[in-house]
């Protein structure tokens, strides 16, 4: 059994200066305004078109983002339908094998404090989910059945694509809590994403700012 902490991973290829550059030149077909395009203007435009609420053309950049974190968070991800998903397969992954390192990894919960009561008790779970996969393939049960007894802290892995328009709507709902206070777990994951973004792409998630609930998730300076 391995535990290791949720954290969430960019896609290296994104370039926030050329992003900007690619929504200018597509707002600029609408107005047939090609011939203002010029340094320091796509920032402008780009600013523009979100304080108009004109959202539209940041669909036509999109970035894609790994999430790891446990199989319960992952279920709220997918709910989000404008994305495309891959996700690490529990029917398919046999956790037995040496590539798995013969082991199941866990996501550790930040909300139990380490060698408290309450802890043992989460760690006990786990060790017996463990110990109860590994028997039910030891039985002859295959990787999509043995997994019925895996717990929702299971560690996965979960690849998010979608546009810019998306990224904004996500992180207003799962990190600004515009609909109400999301999921402590999920603020784990998103708080640090949305502060990743506004420094990896100038102007777009800027307005977005986590709610108060995820102002413990706030990355460090310097880190």
């Amino acid at each position: 059994m391995k535990t290791i902490k949720p954290y969430v991973q960019i896609a290296a290829d994104v370039n926030g200066g050329e992003i900007l550059k690619k929504i200018e030149a597509v707002a600029r077909t609408c107005y047939k305004s090609e011939d203002k395009i010029q340094d320091g203007s796509a920032a402008k435009m780009v600013e523009r078109l979100i304080r108009s609420g004109h959202e539209a053309m940041l669909e036509h950049c999109s970035v894609m983002v790994k999430f790891v974190c446990d199989r319960g968070i992952s279920h709220e991800l997918v709910r989000h339908r404008m994305a495309s998903f891959a996700q690490e397969s529990t029917r398919y992954c046999n956790y037995a094998n040496e590539k798995f390192g013969s082991e199941i990894v866990f996501i550790e919960p930040f909300f139990l404090e380490k060698d408290s009561d309450a802890w043992y008790i989460w760690q006990t779970a786990m060790q017996t989910a463990e110990g109860s996969y590994f028997d039910l393939l030891d039985f002859g049960c295959t990787p999509q059945e043995a997994r019925s007894v895996l717990p929702n802290s299971l560690k996965t892995e979960v690849v998010m694509t979608c546009n810019l328009r998306e990224w904004r709507h996500f992180l207003k709902l799962r990190a600004a809590g515009t609909t109400g206070t999301p999921h402590p777990q999920m603020l784990e994951l998103t708080v640090p994403l949305l502060y990743e973004l506004q420094r990896l792409v100038p102007i777009i998630f800027d307005d977005i700012h986590p709610c108060e609930a995820g102002q413990a998730f706030i990355p460090k300076k310097g880190r």
